[in-house]
């Protein structure tokens, strides 16, 4: 079984990310082992709260959703060493010169083959997936070597969701400020932005992180919270760490799916690579991959 971090593949040339998301598929399907995302935005409280209430049928119908991972390359935390880090390693010293070699094809990257904060959001309160895409994208105006390999510094896509509604995504990495992680998600009934829930009816709720968590059993909080020595014992990217790791370990321990299987997770890819994809042909509309519902 696998459990790995974000994105699920990561390469300059976005058909070279699905057809290893195609190969992932085809070894769960062969080998009938499991593979979970450890995608964070999946557990943030806002997620969480989200898809309670979906399951309650509160949103209606859903209309539109956004998502954003909006990330400067030199605000916060600073690319520039989250790369070198990286490159550091013994799988990533050879790195540069595959990049270069991409380059010298004319293959570039952006912002939206690392999709997985912004999408998921939406999408896994929705439980749809993107159909269509159309993006654009924003050339770098930094002159920094992050940059070097990238098309494009920000990228904004609009999909054609199964379930009939509109979503917009968000991956900037040269903008003003720290930047954020959110989304935002409006139905008929009832639509979730900036931490409240808006009900058609009635006054709208401004919620905390700990109102919109799901509980944790109480033997795994209290394992994390003897290892923090804190009550803020989540851990950080939302508080989710606490949650990826439970939900790992439980659904492998009982012989289950996990939540972020990866038919789940190469709909978060599929979506961002044919954005990317869209947004080097000047947003031409563009249909997106898919592999289906997981089997029974």
């Amino acid at each position: 079984h696998v459990y790995s971090a974000v994105p699920v593949a990561w390469s300059p040339q976005g058909e070279e990310i699905l057809e290893w998301c195609d190969r992932i598929i085809e070894t769960c399907r062969r080998t009938g082992k499991h593979y979970m995302l450890g995608e964070t935005t999946y557990y943030h409280s806002e997620a969480m709260y989200c898809r309670r209430r979906a399951a309650e049928g509160a949103f209606g119908d859903f209309v539109y959703s956004e998502g954003e991972y909006m990330h400067p390359y030199d605000g916060g935390c600073d690319l520039r060493e989250v790369q070198r880090r990286r490159q550091a390693s013994r799988a990533g010293q050879d790195w540069p010169a595959r990049v270069r070699e991409y380059q010298q094809r004319g293959i570039l990257t952006g912002p939206m083959h690392y999709p997985t904060h912004s999408v998921s959001g939406p999408m896994c309160v929705m439980k749809a997936h993107a159909l269509k895409v159309c993006a654009w994208g924003f050339r770098a105006t930094a002159k920094d070597p992050y940059f070097d390999d990238s098309a494009f510094s920000n990228e904004t896509g609009l999909f054609q969701v199964s379930n009939g509604s509109t979503m917009r995504i968000c991956e900037f990495r040269e903008i003003g400020g720290k930047g954020g992680e959110v989304f935002r998600v409006y139905g008929t009934l009832g639509s979730f932005e900036h931490n409240t829930w808006r009900p058609k009816k009635g006054a709208p709720a401004r919620l905390s992180a700990e109102e919109m968590r799901d509980p944790l059993p109480t033997e795994v909080a209290e394992a994390f919270r003897g290892t923090a020595g804190t009550e803020d014992f989540y851990g950080g990217h939302g508080g989710s760490h606490a949650y990826l790791t439970h939900e790992f370990v439980d659904a492998i321990a009982s012989g289950r799916r996990p939540a972020i299987h990866v038919w789940e997770a190469v709909r978060y890819m599929a979506a961002g690579a044919t954005a990317h994809k869209s947004a080097l042909k000047d947003g031409e509309v563009l249909a997106v991959p898919d592999w289906g519902d997981p089997p029974e």
